[in-house]
């Protein structure tokens, strides 16, 4: 008979990090009925306490809201902040597997899975004499890509002003083409910042194994350059969605939203709908809402745009929902496209990429709202706005084929306005009725879907992995 296992998991902070987590933890207890598994959860200092609100969630799932640590990280770039965030939160880890373990002395504690900015965990792990395992949230490509830099420096002796001056295409064994620069993380630009991440990478190579948050036919070349002997285990885990995430922290206000926008893509022909969101994370400036304004005016094409406001310069927090976004927009637009078009603040992602009206997605190419436009079969137009969205974006359209290129190396806190030219090109190419692109993405959504059924190639993977463990 097997005895009862426990598993600790420490996400990062921020909404999409503790999303894929719950749904990893979903997965594993669901394939084994002795796992136990604690998600122990740091909150931002602007963000609101973690509360489940998912009933459908197993009783072997529990979380824990740590206490707040009151580290000063005023003014630190963000993998900085990250690490001084991470590191002030060792205390409040320790105190909770350490009443975890009396509480449920039944379960063996057999190992900590932490997200891919929260290594210094890997030290509390240490001290437990756990093993510790990384729970990677974004590509197999960009996961190459951190090792490819931090075995230049620590394996090549390359200095790290080298490596964030390079101005030219790198080859990276986890990507088909050479990767130009422009669509490094702009954190990889600066000594300090590229210094930490880099950091983190070799922190990688100490852990028991990576779980990733894809699936090994959307990715075979980035598994190939990761299976030779000199990382540790990597097993593809995903697409971990979760598909009614839109209705997990969603008000009422939210609920008549949700059924209003729906209603009015019923409205609409099959696959006749450009979809723009920009992620929880994402908004712009007057001027550029202008251009993409003319852009879908000029596209002559269906739309449904999620229009956020920014929050005042140099204030850390969210974007949020315009009171009227009449006073944003080019004068008359509303009237004039009154029906074709629809402009919203908050979007029910999910929802509206399954919906048949929708037939193109631009997405700043968040590593989840990716995997949800695939899994929907849906088209997507690049436009990455900061972190690894442009690696993202040019590993889609130049390695993957799945989308179209707006502005591959845009980031957001660059003063440069993509012009309704480049948006109107974008927006024509992803909506092609019969283009390549769509049945690569067709092709790719089906596999996708069988990735996490029985038998299918990441149900096998996490398989594995319990077996490991």
């Amino acid at each position: 008979m097997k005895r009862p296992a426990q598993l600790v998991f420490i996400p990062a902070p921020g909404v999409g990090h503790i999303v894929s987590t719950v749904e990893i933890a979903k997965q594993l207890v669901a394939q084994d009925d002795q796992l136990f598994i604690t998600i122990l959860i740091m909150k931002l200092p602007f963000d609101k306490l973690f509360t489940n609100t998912d009933p459908s969630i197993s009783h072997r799932i529990s979380f824990v809201n740590l206490p707040e640590s009151h580290i000063d990280t005023q003014g630190l770039a963000f993998p900085s902040f990250i690490k001084t965030f991470v590191q002030g939160h060792k205390t409040q880890v320790k105190d909770a597997v350490t009443k975890l373990l009396v509480e449920s002395a039944q379960a063996e504690l057999v190992g900590f899975v932490i997200d891919m900015f929260c290594t210094p965990m890997i030290n509390v792990a240490d001290e437990f004499q756990i093993p510790s395992y990384l729970f990677f949230t974004s590509s197999a490509a960009s996961l190459g890509f951190w090792f490819h830099l931090q075995s230049l420096r620590d394996e090549q002796g390359k200095d790290v002003a080298e490596i964030t001056g390079w101005d030219s295409e790198l080859i990276v064994p986890s990507f088909i083409n050479p990767v130009p620069a422009g669509v490094w993380p702009g954190m990889m630009r600066e000594k300090e910042t590229a210094t930490d991440f880099i950091d983190f990478a070799a922190r990688f190579r100490q852990t028991q194994g990576i779980l990733i948050n894809t699936f090994r036919e959307l990715e075979p070349h980035a598994f190939r350059s990761l299976s030779d002997g000199k990382f540790p285990p990597v097993y593809p885990v995903g697409p971990l969605l979760n598909l009614k995430s839109d209705d997990g922290h969603v008000g009422s206000g939210q609920c008549i939203q949700k059924s209003d926008i729906l209603e009015w893509l019923d409205d609409q022909p099959p696959s006749s709908v450009v979809f723009l969101c920009f992620g929880s994370m994402g908004s712009f400036g007057e001027a550029q809402v202008k251009e993409i304004s003319c852009a879908l005016e000029q596209s002559g094409h269906r739309f449904l745009w999620s229009l956020r406001k920014p929050e005042p310069k140099g204030k850390m927090g969210m974007p949020s929902d315009y009171a009227d976004v009449k006073g944003v927009l080019p004068e008359g637009f509303l009237d004039r496209t009154a029906g074709i078009g629809k402009v919203i603040g908050w979007a029910p992602q999910v929802a509206i990429l399954a919906h048949p009206g929708v037939g193109g997605f631009v997405s700043h190419c968040g590593w989840n709202s990716t995997l949800e436009s695939i899994w929907c079969g849906v088209p997507i137009a690049t436009w990455p706005l900061y972190a690894e969205q442009q690696l993202n974006a040019f590993g889609l359209v130049k390695d993957l084929g799945l989308g179209v290129e707006i502005k591959m190396d845009y980031k957001q806190d660059n003063e440069v306005v993509v012009s309704a030219e480049e948006i109107k090109r974008g927006i024509r190419q992803v909506m092609e009725k019969d283009s390549d692109i769509r049945a690569r993405v067709k092709k790719i959504s089906e596999k996708s879907k069988k990735a996490l059924t029985d038998g299918g190639s990441s149900y096998s993977s996490l398989g594995r992995f319990l077996d490991q463990i």
